[in-house]
Formats: C-alpha cells, structure tokens, sequence
C-alpha cells in the first residue's frame, strides 16, 4: 500500500530507490510541491521495504495500481542516462506525468526553460536564457552559465562548471569538479573525467580526462544512435549518414 495521509499535495512516485532516488526524495520533501507516495524499484529485493520513511512499493508493473489511486505524476531518480531516458519514455506510454524536483536552494534565472523530468539538486545555479532538456540531471553545487544547452538525459555532476554558451548534447555526463569552457560542445553520450578541463569540442561518444581535457577513447562511428534520436525539445537530428548534431534553440531567446 502506498502512504495515505490528508495531504493535499499533488501525489507522486520516485522511480528509482538508490542513492540518487535518496537525493531526489530529500529535493521533493523540501520543496513541498509534490507529496510522494512511493519508489519503484526493478529490485526486488527492495519491495516493502521503506527507504527514509517512504515505502518501496514494487517496480514498474504497479503503474496501473497507482493510476487507480490517483497517483499520475513521477519523476526518474537514476543516474544511468540511457536507463533514466527509457524508463522515463515507460511513464510517459503508461500516461504518467513527469515532473521536475528543483532544490528550493538551486537557482534559476526567470528566463531558464526546463524540460520534463529534471532534478537540480541543492545549490545548483542556472544562468540567464539557459535550455535543459527532458531527464537532465543537474547535480549539487553545479553552474550553468548564460545560454547553454543541455541535451535530453544529460548528467552534470556536483561542481561541474559550464561557462556561457555550452552546448551539451543528448545522454553526456560532465564529471565532478570539470570545468567547460565558453562556447565549446560536449558530444552525444560523451565523458567528461571528473576535474577535467576542457578547453576544445569534445566528439561524440568520446571519453576526456586532465587538465588540458585529453581524449582517452577514440570517438566511434555510428550511422544510427538512439541517443542522437533523443534530443528531444532542443535540437535537431542530422541525417543518418552523419555523426554530428546540431543544437539549437527551441524557444525564443
């Protein structure tokens, strides 16, 4: 059974009952817009047991039981982005909401456009007229500066910096401390090593770690990605002979 309780707060789930899920419960219960009812977990191990109080109430298969009870709203708490992106397309078919966990300590600029399903942890800063597309995480401490673009299902890490202008693109992670530079571009499902540097455009698909940012990994060549076919709201898919993206903006500016 999910929580009851005379709450009358919009009801939601936390998909995902790990460490990140732990972050993105503590985001929601100090923001106080959403009251959660549940995780949903693929382990089963975890079902019936409480995590901080709240109940782990089964995996995915209870979407429908929870729809009964009015529970339409979810939010993806996983730091894998390919298995954030999937699940969060599962909700979606299975007529769920998704929904945003903004740290009332994080901040935004009032010109900041957010996707569906982003968590922005406590302390993170967003700058004027910055994009973030559907399942980013921006995470703890983190900067966005000034018109950057965050792909779909994009992970910065605590204190990774990002100067103006940074385009990001679909399921990259930029690791803890990394600082980009202005105007550069991080390639679909790139890596960005923790600390790193990066002073140059990294490719898609690339691993770079140091100061310089070097790569480390060859970037691979590819006619068909799913994470290029995902860059949903903020960009626009090349054609299928090319390994390249284009970003660009979605909403006025």
């Amino acid at each position: 059974m999910i929580n009851e309780t005379k709450d009358q707060r919009e009801a939601c789930v936390i998909v995902g009952a790990g460490g990140h899920g732990r972050v993105v419960l503590d985001i929601l219960l100090a923001a106080r817009q959403y009251q959660v009812m549940g995780f949903l977990d693929s382990n089963p191990a975890l079902h019936g047991r409480r995590m901080d109080g709240v109940p782990v109430v089964g995996d995915l298969s209870a979407l429908p039981d929870l729809r009964a009870q009015g529970v339409t709203r979810a939010v993806v708490a996983i730091g894998d982005n390919g298995v954030r992106r999937s699940f969060a397309e599962e909700l979606e078919q299975a007529q769920f909401e998704l929904v945003n966990a903004i740290h009332p300590s994080a901040n935004l600029a009032r010109t900041v456009t957010l996707g569906r399903n982003v968590v922005i942890a406590a302390g993170a800063l967003v700058c004027a007229h910055c994009q973030i597309g559907d399942s980013v995480i921006l995470n703890t401490g983190c900067i966005v500066d000034h018109e950057s673009m965050i792909g779909t299902a994009v992970h910065i890490c605590p204190g990774a910096k990002l100067a103006g202008r940074v385009a990001v693109e679909s399921g990259a992670l930029v690791g803890i401390g990394a600082t980009v530079l202005q105007n550069l571009r991080i390639g679909y499902e790139a890596v960005v090593g923790g600390g790193a540097v990066v002073i140059a455009d990294v490719a898609p698909m690339t691993t770079v770690v140091g100061v310089p940012a070097k790569v480390v990994d060859a970037p691979v060549a590819v006619v068909d990605v799913p994470a290029a076919r995902s860059m949903s709201r903020i960009s626009r898919i090349p054609p299928a002979r090319s390994t390249c993206l284009t970003l660009e903006p979605a909403f006025p500016v």
